[in-house]
């Protein structure tokens, strides 16, 4: 698949799509970012393309213009896309990959007849080497054109596009910082607790990372309920006053986390529903009442 492509904003999710894409024969046009420097150096990374400092017109040449710049400052680039380009930005495509934000970003561009979207890599990005995008899922949406393209380019990398509806963007992307983001926040939270309780960080860090596997490896294999352990999960409340207990010399986010996840580890994950439990399960809502009941005597009982 061969087209031409310019790039706004190259950091770690640009450089990565503009270096993929050059690899099948995209011809890279205009690379756009706050500095020359930064931009020569998102060429040289990519292999190709015309570094510039600014937005100019050298844009309009490539037929697919990629945002990829932080998501508060999409709606700008669209609005200055719009204003370089009015009536040449017909037939061409706008797309962004922004997680959080959907195509109504680009609602600038798309007044002067470009088919706008969003392409969002359900992948996490280092900036230090290309992450593997083989198998990954793609979040599209927009105009049909835009989609179009998008699922072509998608398909193209090795990926997996699923469109989704834009007004879901936001959950979509919620979902994503719950999977990744706060699932790093927990695992180091774990390996703080096991250094206090004298493992060496490294020993720490291998232990749990063994643990996390197995349990994403049943979640998987079994489905969230069968794969759910701990004593939330036997009904083991006495485990659970002692938990918080254990953590009461500790800064208050450490029980305030562990009770919220308690709380919704219940809802989410007690017999007698699929998916979001509704408030009139009883063994969530008896869950939830427990936790609520031991959280307030770890704080009455000390001070985090």
């Amino acid at each position: 698949m061969r087209g031409a492509l310019a790039i706004i904003g190259a950091g770690r999710v640009g450089r990565a799509f503009g270096r993929r894409l050059h690899e099948l024969d995209w011809k890279i046009g205009a690379v756009i970012t706050r500095s020359e420097a930064s931009a020569r150096k998102a060429v040289r990374f990519i292999g190709a393309g015309n570094a510039r400092a600014k937005l100019t017109r050298d844009v309009l040449t490539s037929r697919l213009i990629l945002i990829a710049t932080p998501d508060d400052v999409v709606v700008k680039i669209a609005a200055e896309l719009a204003r370089i380009g009015a009536e040449e930005l017909r037939g061409k495509v706008v797309l962004h990959t922004s997680g959080a934000l959907n195509s109504r970003a680009l609602n600038a561009a798309r007044a002067y007849g470009a088919a706008v979207g969003s392409m969002h890599p359900l992948q996490s990005f280092s900036g230090v080497a290309i992450p593997p995008l083989e198998g990954n899922v793609f979040a599209i949406e927009g105009d049909p054109a835009a989609v179009r393209l998008a699922r072509q380019i998608v398909r193209a990398l090795g990926g997996l596009p699923v469109q989704i509806a834009g007004g879901s963007k936001v959950l979509y992307h919620t979902a994503a910082a719950f999977a990744a983001g706060h699932v790093l926040a927990m695992e180091e939270t774990a390996t703080r607790l096991l250094m206090l309780a004298g493992m060496k960080r490294g020993e720490a860090i291998r232990a749990l990372l063994q643990l996390t596997r197995q349990v994403l490896e049943n979640f998987e294999r079994l489905g969230p309920r069968a794969a759910w352990t701990g004593p939330l999960a036997r009904g083991d409340y006495g485990v659970v006053a002692a938990h918080l207990a254990a953590m009461k010399r500790l800064p208050r986010e450490f029980s305030n986390a562990y009770a919220a996840l308690n709380s919704l580890a219940s809802l989410v994950l007690s017999s007698g529903s699929s998916g979001i439990l509704t408030a009139t399960n009883g063994d969530a809502r008896n869950n939830i009442g427990l936790v609520k009941t031991l959280v307030k005597a770890r704080t009455a009982g000390g001070k985090g």
